[in-house]
């Protein structure tokens, strides 16, 4: 029985969300969208439908994906941003051909249209990326807790104060080695 690919860490940050399709990346680092196939259901589980991805599409996608982590870190641990990362997101940004529309039910969808659906769908992981690390949006970028781990994550909780990437993950394995030296 072949190995089932890993699961998708799905957060309510675009940008982070998409920083999160590597993960334990101080550790035995998960590739969650080793594929263009894989890409292309990253992109349709985070709302931006596209057809298929290329492997030229997966290429664009991880250095966009590096850049965001890259400036993500640099800006939780309060460094200036790494220039060669921001000319990235930038680029990914300028390429926009998406644009948002209301559904009668109140929520956004993103229309991706243009030639390079795949393009478009990357301007809007930049975009959100953009908003994130210039400090529109209330919330601050920190690291995960998890010494294996250590993504990046946008915290809104009330005092900043989250540790975890996802308590669902990093926490609980956290939670459950305490335990485990507790008892020992």
């Amino acid at each position: 029985m072949p190995d089932r690919d890993p699961e998708f860490r799905l957060g309510s940050v675009l940008a982070t969300t998409f920083t999160g399709t590597r993960t334990e990346r101080c550790g035995m680092p998960v590739e969650r969208i080793p594929t263009p196939a894989r890409l292309t259901d990253w992109l349709r589980e985070v709302g931006l439908p596209i057809d298929a991805c290329s492997p030229a599409d997966l290429v664009a996608a991880v250095d966009l994906r590096e850049a965001i982590h890259a400036a993500a870190t640099a800006r939780a641990l309060d460094r200036p941003l790494p220039h060669g990362a921001v000319d990235v997101i930038n680029a990914a940004s300028a390429r926009a051909t998406a644009s948002a529309a209301l559904t009668r039910d109140g929520d956004r969808r993103w229309l991706l249209g243009g030639p390079s659906a795949v393009t478009a769908a990357l301007s809007v992981v930049a975009a959100d990326a953009i908003e994130i690390l210039a400090g529109v949006r209330p919330g601050t970028l920190a690291l995960c807790a998890s010494p294996t781990c250590r993504a990046a994550f946008f915290d809104t909780s009330r005092g900043r104060t989250r540790r975890w990437c996802d308590m669902n993950t990093c926490g609980n394995h956290e939670k459950k080695a305490r335990l485990r030296a507790r008892r020992t």
